[in-house]
């Protein structure tokens, strides 16, 4: 359906909708949508950081559990 709406189609839509809705009114609505944008890139960024940091703390974790082991089998040595 919408394959055949092509330029025309397109530049007649957004006249119609600068007419109903103003310069200053589609000007705010794209400000808001940039920074729902930056939130939401920022929001991945914290996410992907979060999951790198927690598999960090995992190879930190299974470090010190091959540590404490190491010493249990020298006690048993001795």
């Amino acid at each position: 359906m919408l394959n055949n709406i092509g330029l025309p189609g397109l530049l007649l839509i957004a006249v119609v909708v600068l007419v109903l809705f103003g310069r200053g009114k589609i000007s705010s609505l794209m400000g808001e949508v940039g920074k729902g944008i930056t939130s939401f890139k920022k929001g991945i960024n914290e996410g992907e950081e979060d999951i790198k940091n927690a598999s960090d703390d995992t190879a930190e974790l299974s470090d010190d559990a091959a540590a404490v082991t190491e010493i249990k089998t020298d006690k048993d040595k001795v």
